[in-house]
């Protein structure tokens, strides 16, 4: 298996979630992991029922934001 299949990928996605694919451990602040999928987004609005994990919650509240790299 080549280095870019294990590359983690976080994708802000416009005005939603964070997407992120590839091996990764997403784990509390405590050090507990949380069950997770190959792919799966996190809440970047601050509303879902979910945390940390989106629910689509932004949809309802209009959460609106477009990052782009500089």
């Amino acid at each position: 298996m080549s280095e870019t299949n294990n590359k983690v990928q976080l994708k802000v996605r416009d005005n939603g979630s964070i997407l992120v694919t590839g091996d990764v451990e997403l784990v509390d602040a405590e050090g507990n992991p949380f069950e997770t999928k190959p792919k799966f987004s996190l809440c970047r609005c601050g509303a879902s029922k979910n945390k940390p994990f989106c629910d689509g919650s932004h949809k309802e509240i209009g959460f609106q934001d477009q990052i782009r790299a500089k």
